[in-house]
């Protein structure tokens, strides 16, 4: 390198006042991939690209001068300006040899450090304008300076030494530089650095703090390469180590093979055979287990593959091929555990007895495959363990929420390094039967990524025609599920892939009524929190009118847990007297409900205080039971336009406009004249804006709040409806009729339109809940309209 340093340079021109090369005004530009050339540094590239072999041919053809700059991003083909650093290296071609595949090895001397100014790319090569940049005078080295340099020179010996492929000739002309600038180049071209790092070092146009970071970067690579030798020579160690044991082992084998010992391996074996003989596995499980045992015995002891082996083995003898509890059949018994654990969910209960007939009738009969499907906290999961206990069955349990991989359920095939069997087969193995209740939680939330699609493995899985012959990939032969009850459970159906749901009998639990969630606190949640915070029935008392209070106005869900939480935070206040002295009985009443829940949380839905012109009573379904919501109507002077507001979706606004064209066409019937749509703005508003709302059931809603704002006839305040409504003036059924009577009743609602078609739904509520109610069922869009007016307009 350093002969080749003073080959002559014919076609560049030199600067008159020194012996320096000039730097035209404008350079062609050589893009580099993966390599930043520094001054003073001869490096051989490999040019392929067009624009790259245009550049180099226009350097060749003028003084041999080019601009090599480096690229951001090494996959970009073509760099603009903003993919180009704005700092490169002028360079001089050398040499240019044309290779047979058509691309050119260059021979490069970096001469001067150049800043770009300007970037000119007319479609066939890319030229520069740039302007050299030298580095600052240092002037006389000080102390320190000269105490860097001499210290980076030893640094880069020291790492030569260690192995840095840094050859004889490099560190000889490193020895004898005597600029700090130049050295910092010459090192940093030899030290392998990233292309950012590498960037920053050529940037850097003072000479010792360049060399300041060249000495860092060397810092790093000598403890780099410090470390490589301790892990080789670690390494080393542990192969003599293996070596000597692999002989002592040797030896040991020939000499108890003298004393007619049995060796470790057939120790091992026969231990395996005895279990096999005890096992009772199906004929396809016994022969693989057989053919791995026959594998085992003619292995070495201390191979790799031989602890596979018996991991595979451990795992075959330890599932309960044939273990199976025994059912409970008693029916009144179970009934008796449900009810215990369990208050309503009567629909859940009767099918679990049915089962419980079907198996006391028919021993052989599959196990059914149950979906709970229902709003958080509604009990699914406490449900499968009641399940579990009624029927005298182990309880396991999975959580699929998020499983994105296949394998969790098939389990990895034993070629791969630390393989496993899936969830499934590791619970029948915690289990220690093969017919217990086996939940799967949050199914409508298991993923799918490039590893598979684990929804589609449990097709398998759930299918009582195929779950006979499960196979699990680490196993390799079936294993029979139809024994199991598998309950799944999800908070919404429509995520469910249709084939799995189609495995499934779904069973939609809904959520709790007011009263219900008091029986529930007093039989189940009371006692629990009680008991979790030291306090017995003698210490604290909650009267039925606290816990009205509290479901009421400090927990708005379909489950309990909220409820539960409430419960417990007074619990803990009162904990905190008792531990002070205080024990004396504290009575939590409807009153003094504030001092230990605190402000109430939720503002009870209330009636309106009088019949009102344009106001309508609606009923909604949420995810946390029901709602009513008031409808707003109000005309403005304007020119027809609709105006919907309220966070409103687009079924709600299909809604609103259907119901508005239905009483264009009825005008006649309401006496109204079409000037009348015409001259005024329709304002739609629904409170609570804050709140997305949507669906087709307040089509019935928004129809009579529009008829009262146009004929000026007040609506019943004490009535609520609910249906979709069609432009013929057909009222059709919705759903969620139970959340929305529920919802209607503790406003204090009484009487309630609902479609004709809905009158079947009523079955789903209690006695108690439909006590004192008055159910309008209408098919027309008409009676709905002249049942909710204080007066009739048709």
């Amino acid at each position: 390198m350093a002969e080749e340093k003073n080959l002559p340079v014919e076609g560049a021109e030199k600067d008159e006042k020194s012996d320096k090369i000039k730097i035209p005004d404008r350079l062609p530009v050589l893009v580099l991939r993966d390599i930043v050339v520094f001054p003073y540094m001869i490096v051989p590239l490999y040019v392929g690209r067009p624009k790259s072999k245009k550049a180099v041919d226009a350097a060749l053809n003028g003084d041999r001068l080019i601009l090599l700059l480096t690229q951001k991003d090494m996959n970009v083909e073509d760099p603009g300006r903003d993919g180009l650093y704005g700092f490169g290296t002028v360079a001089l071609i050398v040499r240019m040899l044309k290779l047979p595949d058509g691309r050119m090895r260059v021979l490069v001397q970096g001469i001067s450090r150049a800043r770009l100014r300007d970037l000119h790319d007319d479609g066939k090569s890319l030229t520069a304008e740039a302007e050299g940049v030298e580095d600052r005078e240092p002037g006389e080295l000080a102390l320190e300076g000269k105490a860097l340099v001499k210290n980076v020179r030893q640094k880069f010996e020291q790492a030569g030494k260690l192995g840095k492929a840094i050859s004889n000739e490099i560190l000889v002309i490193a020895e004898n530089i005597e600029e700090p600038g130049k050295l910092a180049d010459i090192i940093a071209s030899n030290l392998e650095l990233k292309i950012e790092d590498s960037q920053s070092i050529l940037e850097e146009t003072d000479p010792l703090r360049r060399l300041g970071r060249v000495h860092d970067f060397l810092n790093y690579e000598i403890e780099m390469l410090n470390m490589q030798n301790q892990i080789n020579l670690k390494a080393q160690g542990e192969m003599d180590k293996n070596q000597k044991e692999y002989f002592l082992r040797q030896q040991l084998k020939a000499i108890r093979k003298e004393l007619g010992e049995e060796s470790e391996v057939m120790e091992e074996v026969n231990a395996y055979l005895k279990k096999l003989e005890e096992a009772r596995m199906p004929e396809a499980a016994r022969k693989e287990t057989e053919k791995n045992i026959d594998r085992l015995r003619k292995m070495h002891p201390e191979s790799a593959e031989s602890g596979v082996i018996r991991t595979y083995l451990d795992w075959m003898f330890d599932l309960p091929w044939a273990a199976a509890s025994k059912d409970n059949l008693n029916l009144k018994r179970a009934r008796a555990v449900l009810n215990q654990d369990h208050y309503g969910l009567e629909k859940v209960k009767e099918r679990i007895l049915e089962y419980l007939s079907v198996r006391k009738l028919n021993s052989q009969g599959r196990g059914p495959i149950l979906c709970f499907v229902g709003p958080p906290g509604v009990g699914k999961t406490s449900l499968g363990r009641s399940i579990a206990r009624a029927l005298n069955k182990k309880f396991v349990r999975i959580s699929l929420g998020g499983v994105r991989d296949e394998a969790e359920i098939r389990g990895h095939r034993r070629t791969y390094v630390g393989a496993l069997p899936g969830k499934i087969i590791q619970e029948l193995k915690n289990a220690g039967t093969h017919n217990p209740v086996f939940m799967m939680d949050e199914v409508d939330k298991i993923g799918m990524d490039f590893r598979g699609d684990p929804s589609s493995a449990l097709l398998e899985v759930l299918d009582p025609e195929q779950n006979n012959s499960f196979t699990d990939h680490y196993l390799g032969v079936p294993f029979d599920l139809s024994k199991v009850l598998f309950i799944t459970t999800a908070n919404l159906l429509e995520p469910i892939q249709p084939a799995f749901r189609d495995r499934m009998e779904v069973i939609e639990i809904h959520g709790y009524s007011e009263e219900e969630k008091i029986e529930i606190a007093r039989r189940h949640l009371i006692p629990r929190q009680l008991q979790a915070n030291g306090l017995t029935a003698r210490l604290i008392e909650f009267t039925p009118g606290a816990l009205r209070n509290i479901v009421a106005l400090y927990t708005r869900e379909a489950g309990v847990r909220n409820l539960e939480r409430e419960i417990g935070g007074i619990c803990r206040k009162v904990a905190h007297k008792v531990a002070l002295g205080q024990r004396q009985l504290v009575k939590i009443t409807s009153r003094n409900l504030e001092k230990y829940a605190g402000v109430p949380r939720i503002f009870r839905d209330q009636l309106l205080e009088e019949n009102a012109v344009g106001v309508a009573t609606g009923m909604a379904w949420t995810p946390t039971g029901g709602d009513i919501l008031f409808i707003e109507v109000r005309l403005i002077p304007g020119k027809g336009t609709l105006i919907l507001t309220g966070s409103l979706g687009d079924v709600m606004k299909e809604s609103a406009s259907a119901a508005l064209s239905l009483i264009k066409s009825s005008a006649a019937g309401l006496k109204l004249a079409v000037e009348t749509f015409e001259k005024n703005d329709i304002h739609v508003h629904i409170p609570e804006g804050g709140i997305p709302k949507d669906g087709p059931s307040a089509g019935v809603t928004l129809a009579t709040a529009l008829v009262s704002a146009f004929t000026g006839k007040a609506v019943k305040r004490d009535i609520a409806m609910t249906g979709e409504i069609t432009l013929r003036g057909k009222i059709l059924p919705v759903g969620g009729i139970k959340e929305k009577v529920l919802a209607a009743r503790r406003a204090g609602i009484r009487t309630i339109i609902l479609p004709e078609k809905n009158k079947k739904d009523l079955g789903e509520l209690k006695q108690t809940h439909r006590q004192g109610m008055n159910f309008l069922f209408v098919g027309e869009f008409r009676e709905a309209v002249n049942a909710a007016l204080v007066e009739p307009v048709f």
